[in-house]
């Protein structure tokens, strides 16, 4: 098991604690003791100033780490033997926690990206990419879309601990299209900031059953991506009028017939996984539109599942011992029944695939609009966040 950290930070204060200014450990004093306020209590800003490591409001002993221990200024301790990220104890104790409550604005050509209709923000990617994997590593995205990982892994560069290489997979031009003019124009007011331009990254095109063979077995070491949904056709019959005309929460006053409502009460937001009708910025709402979304479109849920079963157990092989596949999936209210597409995807992949299911983060944006659907007839969930599944594959290393 892969150790945190977290516990040898902990450790260095509590001996610190244990310590006074009289004792004498091999020469070295509790360092806390020597920066003071007129109170008698320790001074962190003095520390700081002195340019002495603080972590929770005590001097770090860097003669009391181990030898596989390194303090990394303003991040805290980082522990050598991490062979999952770039992370210190503090980072990764953040890191663990399954919400990612987090609100991403339109950025980084989001208005040409929209076009796309279900790209992930590609600083949510990147977060992820820095949870799960190295500096160097290689990420593979099979349902690329519009590039969100790929940016992410160039972002990891600039706003992370270092470049990841991303390989995509994408089977519609206009969607790698999208995703090279957006980095020639991100790159472009970039520069024109003064700031270094994001790396180019791999993005192929085909489909992604076939371009998995051009790859070697265990030469990736994160897969991240997000599934083309089941019944993509009728998620898209549902932004109609009638369900915008009162999805907005607070529009009570729409003169429609009571009747007429009521059958659509539960309706309104069939097939959505987000229930949002004109998503306008990087969201849990928006649904993937990859090239495989037309076999999404005529396949029965259990053919979807058995299909995204048959894919990952396929790319699971690609993947390196020990390695993660994450991916984004939303769930969907469908025919008034919710639908756990969540669970039911991390079933079928856990069952068909060597990887073990490890958790299920649950990304939920606080800055998404509501809507209101059934109102006031039936509940129906507006729902302002995805799952995040997180795999481990199981081969011994």
């Amino acid at each position: 098991m892969v150790d945190d950290g977290g516990d040898d930070a902990a450790n260095v204060a509590s001996r610190s604690d244990t310590k006074t200014a009289d004792d004498d450990d091999g020469g070295h004093h509790r360092q806390s003791r020597l920066f003071t306020d007129d109170d008698g209590s320790f001074d962190a800003d003095r520390a700081r100033d002195e340019s002495l490591p603080v972590e929770d409001g005590e001097v770090v002993d860097t003669d009391d780490l181990a030898e596989h221990q390194t303090y990394l200024e303003g991040r805290g301790i980082y522990d050598e033997r991490n062979a999952v990220n770039d992370l210190t104890g503090k980072e990764w104790k953040f890191a663990t926690k399954s919400v990612i409550p987090e609100g991403y604005p339109p950025a980084v050509q989001h208005d040409l990206r929209s076009e796309h209709g279900g790209q992930k923000p590609p600083r949510l990617c990147a977060e992820l990419i820095g949870r799960f994997s190295k500096v160097g590593d290689t990420v593979l995205d099979p349902f690329a879309g519009v590039g969100g990982t790929l940016l992410g892994a160039s972002f990891c560069e600039h706003e992370g601990t270092g470049l990841r290489h991303a390989i995509g997979f994408e089977r519609t031009e206009r969607w790698i299209e999208i995703y090279e003019e957006v980095l020639e124009r991100e790159n472009e007011e970039r520069r024109a900031r003064g700031e270094p331009p994001l790396s180019a990254q791999e993005l192929r095109h085909g489909d992604c059953a076939d371009l998995i063979e051009d790859l070697d077995d265990e030469t990736v070491d994160l897969l991240l991506t997000d599934v083309p949904y089941w019944n993509m056709d009728e998620l898209e019959q549902t932004r109609n009028e009638r369900e915008t005309r009162a999805s907005k929460l607070g529009v009570f006053d729409v003169d429609v017939d009571a009747d007429a409502e009521a059958d659509d009460g539960e309706d309104g937001a069939e097939g959505e996984a987000g229930t949002a009708t004109e998503p306008t910025d990087d969201s849990t709402d928006e649904r993937i539109e990859t090239g495989d979304a037309d076999d999404a479109n005529s396949q029965t849920k259990a053919e979807w599942l058995a299909d995204m079963a048959e894919k990952f157990a396929r790319f699971a092989t690609a993947v390196k011992p020990g390695g993660y596949i994450v991916v984004f999936i939303g769930d969907m209210y469908r025919e008034q029944s919710y639908e756990f597409l969540s669970a039911d995807l991390a079933r079928a992949i856990d069952d068909a695939a060597p990887v073990s299911l490890k958790a299920d983060l649950v990304w939920y944006d606080p800055t998404k609009d509501l809507h209101v659907y059934g109102y006031p007839f039936s509940f129906v969930p507006s729902m302002v966040h995805q799952h995040v599944l997180v795999f481990r594959t199981d081969r011994d290393e």
